[in-house]
């Protein structure tokens, strides 16, 4: 079982590694020193700004694109809201340890921050 926690863990630190996050972030997961209900405030905080992003760069591509591809770029967002809910709500109750809340934030967070950039590289496109 202890084998599993620390793929998890790996797991989403190999992620984590590739998106870009705000310097609060880090300031504030620094300040939470390993207490995990204070790492996952972070996490939640953090989740919040990215998807600020996230709509902001939906938006601005929503705007630039002809009708169909707006018809097509909200059904994408769409399927993609249900695959990270479905996603990430999959390590909840996982293994019934305090890990599960941690790796269900921290996919919601990675997978948001995620969506965030590909929406500023779509927009950015355009």
């Amino acid at each position: 079982m202890q084998k599993v926690f620390s793929v998890l863990l790996i797991c989403s630190s190999v992620v984590f590694a590739e998106v870009k996050l705000s310097s609060s972030y880090n300031k504030c997961m620094d300040k939470s020193g390993g207490v995990t209900a204070l790492g996952l405030d972070c996490m939640n905080i953090e989740t919040e700004i990215q998807d600020k992003k996230l709509n902001k760069f939906y938006k601005s591509a929503m705007k630039m694109l002809e009708p169909k591809k707006q018809a097509e770029l909200k059904d994408v967002q769409r399927f993609w809201i249900k695959y990270r809910d479905a996603q990430c709500g999959f390590y909840i109750g996982l293994t019934g340890g305090t890990m599960d809340n941690t790796n269900s934030s921290s996919c919601f967070l990675t997978m948001t921050a995620e969506r965030a950039q590909e929406l500023e590289s779509i927009a950015g496109m355009l």
